[in-house]
C-alpha cells in the first residue's frame, strides 16, 4: 500500500532534507550543519505478546532499529501510546512505559516525553531521533554484485506469535523469541559501519524477502539466498511445516515479490514461509563488500555478536531474487 500512497504526496524540496519520503529507507535524515544530521523514525503497534513489560521493550527496540540500520546513534526518544481506558489498569501502562524507559538506557537515548491517547486497542511505539554524520549515513539500496549478505537475528516472530494467539505455541519458544525481539541492534550496527557495510536495513513487517527487495529496488542487482543458512527461532520452522497459522502479513509479502521471486524446486515449502513471514523487532540485513565480510566475521565471532551469512549479491539475473 505505502509504495502506491506515497507518490501521491507531496514532496518536500528543503536542500537540508538528505533522505525523506522519496526512497524506502528507514528513517529520514535533515542536515543541520556540514558535520551533524538528524536520523528520525516514528514506529508503534499493538502487543504481539500478553506481559506489557516485555511489550514496551520490544517495542522500543524495534523503533530504535531503525535509527541503527541507518547507521546512526539514537539519543532522545518520545512515547507514543494509545491506551484502553477503563478496559485495563493504569499498571498495564506503568510497566509498558518501564520497560521501553530500560531499553532507551541502555541504548543511550533520553526518554524527553511524549504523548498519550484514548483508544480502544492498546497501541505503543517510540518516535526517537539520532545523529550522524551527513557523509556516512547508510542506505538500504547501495548493495553492490559481489556483496555478501550477513542476517543479526533468527526468523519466525510473525510465525510463533500467531501461534501464540491460537494457544498453540510453547511457552519456551515464545520466551525466547521475546529475549530475540527486546535485543539491541545497536552492537551489529556499529561492527558494519566499521566495516565499510554497503548498505543496510532492519527487518520487520515486510518480512525478508519484502525488505530484500527495498535493498534491491531498481538496481542492476539481485540476490541469492541460500535457505539452508537461514536462522530461525526455536519453534518457528515446526509452526511453518505445521502449514496452518497463516497471517494475512505472510501472505501479502510473499504476493508482494511473485514476479521478482524465483524459488528452487529443492526449497521446501516452511522456509518459504520463514523468508515471507512478518518480523517485529527483526534483525539486520547486512550487505558487505569481500574484502570486508572475513574480518567483520571473526569480529562478531570475537565479540559474541551473532550473525548469519545467508547469501550474496549477483549482477542483473532474470529474477531479482533467487532462493537455493
Amino acid at each position: 500500500m505505502l509504495d502506491r500512497v506515497l507518490p501521491m504526496l507531496p514532496k518536500s524540496t528543503h536542500p537540508d532534507l538528505l533522505i525523506g519520503t522519496s526512497t524506502l529507507d528507514d528513517a529520514g535524515v535533515f542536515r543541520v550543519r556540514e558535520d551533524l544530521a538528524l536520523v528520525q523514525t516514528v514506529d508503534f503497534f499493538t502487543p504481539i505478546v500478553d506481559d506489557a513489560y516485555d511489550f514496551g521493550r520490544i517495542a522500543a527496540v524495534n523503533s530504535l532499529s531503525d535509527i541503527y540500520a541507518m547507521g546512526g546513534k539514537p539519543i532522545t526518544a518520545l512515547n507514543i501510546l494509545a491506551f484502553p481506558e477503563g478496559n485495563l489498569p493504569e499498571e498495564v501502562m506503568v510497566d509498558i512505559l518501564q520497560g521501553s524507559a530500560l531499553v532507551c538506557e541502555e541504548a543511550g537515548a533520553a526518554v524527553a516525553g511524549g504523548h498519550s491517547v484514548s483508544d480502544k486497542e492498546l497501541k505503543f511505539g517510540l518516535s526517537v531521533t539520532g545523529v550522524i554524520h551527513p557523509d556516512k549515513v547508510i542506505r538500504n539500496n547501495t548493495a553492490n554484485a559481489g556483496d555478501r549478505l550477513f542476517l543479526t537475528k533468527p526468523l519466525g516472530t510473525g510465525l510463533l506469535s500467531t501461534a501464540m494467539m491460537n494457544d498453540a505455541a510453547d511457552p519456551l519458544h515464545i520466551e525466547n523469541a521475546i529475549n530475540w525481539m527486546a535485543m539491541l541492534n545497536r552492537d551489529a550496527s556499529v561492527l558494519a559501519v566499521k566495516h565499510s557495510v554497503s548498505a543496510m536495513t532492519d527487518v520487520t513487517g515486510f518480512g525478508l524477502l519484502g525488505h530484500l527487495s527495498e535493498m534491491i529496488g531498481s538496481r542492476d542487482i539481485s540476490v541469492t539466498l541460500q535457505t539452508s543458512k537461514l536462522p530461525s527461532l526455536d519453534g518457528a520452522f515446526e509452526v511453518a511445516e505445521s502449514n496452518s497459522f497463516f497471517s494475512g502479513g505472510e501472505r501479502r509479502n510473499l504476493k508482494h515479490v511473485q514476479e521478482i521471486l524465483d524459488i528452487a524446486s529443492t526449497v521446501p515449502y516452511p522456509l518459504v514461509r520463514l523468508v515471507s513471514d512478518p518480523q517485529t523487532s527483526g534483525g539486520l540485513l547486512i550487505a558487505l563488500g569481500e574484502s570486508e565480510a572475513e574480518s567483520f566475521i571473526d569480529e562478531c565471532t570475537n565479540r559474541s555478536i551473532d550473525c548469519w551469512e545467508i547469501g550474496s549479491f549477483t549482477k542483473k539475473r532474470e529474477k531479482a531474487i533467487f532462493l537455493l
